[in-house]
């Protein structure tokens, strides 16, 4: 519901993953930019009260709500979507105020996308050495890192990463190759990419 850069590509993302996805905007230039990418696009009113139930919605996994601009749409959509059962509602909020009035009906995810790419590339942009950062909570997050060069030619299991540094690799990616349960017998090179898990402290401090 609402085909805006985020709403077009959490539709099209999700097509892509494999779900069938109903996209729906008032503006008829965005449903045709994303038309040939969903299963089916549509011009109407997401504020609509009747829309949701004329499209059958209740035989659907979730519904997202990515129009925050307007906020009476954006209350009624999400409104209508608790009221027929669709079993998770994940909402795009305007502020603070918006994500309470969203909670209070219901909305089961609420998402502030501006924001929380904000703080993604804030983090990057002072931890140099981290290839990326992605928050899991308010306390741990998970990490890419190039090798530090202290541990090249070293294996995992010499490491102890776990009790040493109080982080877990959960992954080591080396040019297109991922490999999510890294052997621990095997000296890490410069050009691996580590997948680390941990507290964000112990993860500034590495």
């Amino acid at each position: 519901m609402g085909l805006g850069g985020f709403g077009a590509s959490v539709a099209v993302t999700l097509q892509q993953l494999g779900c069938d996805v109903v996209a729906v905007d008032m503006d008829i230039e965005r449903v045709n930019e994303v038309a040939d990418l969903v299963t089916y696009a549509m011009q109407a009113d997401i504020g609509n009260p009747d829309l949701l139930p004329s499209l059958g919605l209740n035989n659907f996994d979730g519904v997202v709500v990515a129009v925050a601009e307007d906020m009476e749409a954006s209350i009624m959509a999400t409104l209508v979507a608790k009221e027929i059962g669709i079993p998770r509602v994940l909402c795009k909020a305007r502020d603070d105020r918006h994500a309470a009035v969203l909670r209070k009906i219901g909305a089961d995810t609420i998402v502030f996308p501006e924001v929380e790419m904000g703080k993604r590339i804030a983090k990057n942009l002072l931890s140099a050495n981290f290839a990326d950062w992605i928050s899991l909570s308010p306390d741990y997050s998970v990490v890419e890192i190039r090798t530090p060069s202290y541990w090249v030619g070293k294996t995992l299991k010499e490491l102890d990463v776990r009790r040493s540094h109080e982080v877990n690799v959960v992954g080591i990616k080396e040019g297109d190759r991922v490999e999510i349960t890294p052997n621990p017998d095997v000296p890490l090179t410069e050009d691996m990419i580590l997948m680390l898990i941990g507290s964000n402290e112990t993860l500034e401090k590495l």
